[in-house]
């Protein structure tokens, strides 16, 4: 049972990883609606890996109570400790993955919030910044 929560495991990582690098793709297109659309997805597969996750923690406590050992390492078959490796890796390269896109996400928020103070500008009273004021060229009398 283990070895199958640990390959879905995995598959989940992966799946996070093709749509992250999906999005970042997307992202560099200025296609922001893919982006918005696969966030779904994405929960989805986060909360399926969470789950999983949960049942590889309960089958290892289980395990380690009915053999009574106190190394995991002596009870792990060699597929287990290479898979429980690759996942280690597969959630590395999800770091390394997220980073990236967030330096995408940062840089395009930041242009926009640029942008709308430049024509919303803001109040500054002190360090607190107050809400955006209607720009006057926007302004429309009747």
């Amino acid at each position: 049972m283990l070895t199958h929560y640990l390959h879905n495991a995995i598959k989940d990582i992966e799946n996070l990883i093709e749509q992250t690098q999906k999005d970042i793709a997307a992202i560099k297109v200025a296609n922001h609606s893919e982006v918005f659309e696969r966030a779904k997805i994405k929960n989805d597969l986060i909360q399926s890996f969470e789950t999983k996750k949960s049942l590889l923690d309960n089958e290892l406590m289980k395990m380690l109570k009915v053999s009574g050992k106190t190394s995991l390492e002596e009870l792990l078959s060699v597929e287990q400790k290479e898979l429980l490796a690759q996942m280690k890796v597969k959630l590395s390269e999800l770091k390394t993955c997220n980073k990236q896109y967030a330096k995408y996400v940062v840089t395009i928020s930041q242009f926009y919030n640029v942008l709308l103070d430049s024509i919303f500008p803001r109040d500054m009273e002190g360090y607190k910044i107050s809400d955006h004021q209607p720009a006057s060229l926007l302004k429309v009398r009747a």
